[in-house]
């Protein structure tokens, strides 16, 4: 005489019914969001014009990998030695100095990060070079990296 055993499934079934149930409660509660205001761009208002005595940084990496500083040609090594003094000139804080960085789109990714890692170096030796200067008290202030990809015609 052999003995059957069987997986006694009644325990599952009520289980399941029990979070199912659960999950129904739940459901209408979960439904309730918050209202969100999205910002609009504003399109009737104008930009006020750059500043005369501070200029802004921007390090153009062209369609054929070219360099430039403010529409001035460089070359990658020597990006810390061209903007770094250009850098100092703008006010020291946190977040008060700004190097742009306009992107073509074909650009590869690999020499965008090279760049990238040249202007880190930019802002570690103007830190040092304000920190030296013992105007400034903080910690020299970190220079901010704005990226952006640039637009062609009819973008």
């Amino acid at each position: 005489m052999s003995t059957k055993t069987d997986i006694n499934v009644t325990p599952l079934i009520d289980i399941v019914l029990v979070l199912l149930i659960i999950f129904i409660v739940m459901v209408p509660g979960m439904q309730k969001s918050m209202p969100t205001v999205i910002p609009q761009v504003r399109r009737d208002i104008t930009p006020p014009p750059p500043d005369s005595k501070n200029p802004p940084l921007v390090v153009d990496i062209n369609q054929d990998n070219s360099l430039a500083i403010n529409t001035r040609a460089v070359e990658l090594r020597e990006i810390p030695e061209q903007l770094a003094p250009l850098v100092m000139l703008q006010p020291a804080g946190v977040g008060m100095r700004k190097v742009f960085l306009n992107v073509d789109r074909d650009v590869p990714y690999k020499w965008v990060v090279q760049v990238m890692d040249q202007l880190r170096v930019t802002s570690d030796k103007v830190r040092k070079m304000t920190l030296d200067e013992g105007v400034f008290a903080d910690d020299g202030g970190e220079t901010k990296m704005i990226v952006k990809l640039k637009r062609r015609p009819g973008e």
